[in-house]
């Protein structure tokens, strides 16, 4: 099965996260009440809720990356990294197709779907969210020295179920990329409100 170079995958994966925090930084910081609540349809999300899903996603995986990658035993760094069958096909449903489409669309689950859950709903969204992707920068730094086939990681939806390290993180960074989309085209919806 085909692989990365390691610090190719992990260089790639901090450029995403710096545009997510570039984008949401000059976009979002600025916005009124009335913007970050505006829904472009009556079911869609809103940048409120979109930002909350993902900071909810944050608090459960940043945690486990950060315990996974400072207690492994598995600190020979490999210059390869090989995707499981199951972690390829997780990363894969979250990509964005070439023209940064959404290609497959997913139900959220109900605890981590903020229409469904309203005590997801951060206040501080914006804050937060580029509060927690700068926090992902230096666990991207951190998962330099180690094994990223090696490090398993227990998904949020079930702990039984475990990735590869280096699938984890193209998982939670490729929904991350997925979601700033979404608020894109929500800024860029004709109808999104210019002014607080």
């Amino acid at each position: 099965m085909k692989g990365f170079l390691s610090d190719e995958l992990l260089l790639n994966l901090r450029n995403i996260t710096h545009a997510n925090i570039s984008l949401i930084s000059k976009k979002c910081t600025h916005l009124g009440e009335n913007q970050i609540t505006w829904r472009p349809s009556k079911d869609a999300w809103n940048i409120q809720e979109v930002l909350s899903h993902l900071n909810s996603y944050s608090t459960y995986y940043h945690q486990v990356f950060l315990d996974k990658i400072q207690n492994t035993k598995f600190k020979n760094v490999k210059e390869h990294f090989v995707p499981s069958p199951l972690g390829r096909s997780a990363w894969r449903s979250m990509q964005l197709g070439r023209l940064n489409n959404v290609k497959r669309k997913f139900r959220a689950p109900r605890n981590l779907n903020p229409t469904l859950s309203p005590e997801l709903i951060d206040h501080s969204a914006v804050i937060n969210f580029i509060k927690h992707q700068e926090e992902l920068i230096t666990i991207l730094e951190q998962a330099e020295n180690v094994n990223l086939k090696k490090v398993k990681v227990p998904i949020s939806i079930s702990k039984i179920v475990r990735l590869r390290l280096g699938d984890a993180l193209m998982f939670v960074i490729y929904h991350n990329e997925r979601h700033i989309q979404q608020v894109k085209n929500i800024l860029e919806h004709p109808n999104f409100p210019k002014k607080k």
